[in-house]
């Protein structure tokens, strides 16, 4: 009985694990702080950052990022949840003005509504500007999605995955919460529907 527990104990941490990792996509993970000459650590062309759930942390990141020298410029992209409201974007970028980023190198999309926008906006963006190679950053549990949806979208942009490590509803104890839960399987199933929509398309 004991033993079975066990078992039971390790193969549940292990799927835990595994969920958390699939989803938090990190290609910056094995890197410094700083951009280097190390393969999948060089400075991009731009760090974008999509709002949506914790959009203060995802902008603190971005920010965070430019500060350290990954890039010279800042995309935001999130359309307004009151129609009546500023943007997301907006927001975002009056956010990093006031942390002392000048508003020359900062690009918004003000009209993207979900995931798949954010990636056809920001490819607008992309062209206009010549990027070719960006950091996106997300929350840890849509990292995955929003990667995917930005490599199917976006055209000759190399996406290079971070997601914000400060979100006030994901942590590495997601497990122990409904809320949590609720977006990891949220999350698998529209992953899903990406991979059956492509296949149909």
């Amino acid at each position: 009985m004991i033993r079975h527990l066990i078992v039971t104990a390790i193969i549940f941490m292990a799927f835990i694990f595994g969920l958390s990792f699939y989803l938090q996509s990190d290609d910056l993970a094995k890197c410094d702080k700083v951009p280097s000459l190390v393969v999948g650590c060089e400075a991009v062309d731009a760090i974008v950052a999509i709002s949506g759930g914790d959009t203060n942390a995802r902008t603190q990141t971005a920010i965070e990022l430019y500060k350290n020298g990954w890039a010279k410029n800042l995309v935001f992209s999130g359309a307004a949840q009151d129609q009546n409201s500023q943007s997301n974007a907006a927001a975002m970028k009056s956010i990093a003005i006031d942390s002392g980023i000048p508003e020359s190198v900062i690009q918004i999309d003000e009209y993207a509504k979900n995931t798949q926008e954010n990636a056809q906006n920001s490819q607008t963006i992309f062209t206009k500007l010549g990027f070719k190679k960006v950091i996106l950053v997300t929350s840890g549990y849509h990292q995955r999605r929003s990667g995917l949806e930005f490599s199917k979208r976006t055209t000759s942009v190399q996406i290079i995955n971070h997601p914000d490590e400060n979100d006030k509803d994901w942590s590495v104890w997601w497990w122990l919460t409904p809320g949590g839960w609720y977006l990891a399987v949220s999350e698998i199933v529209k992953i899903g529907v990406f991979y059956a929509t492509g296949m149909i398309q």
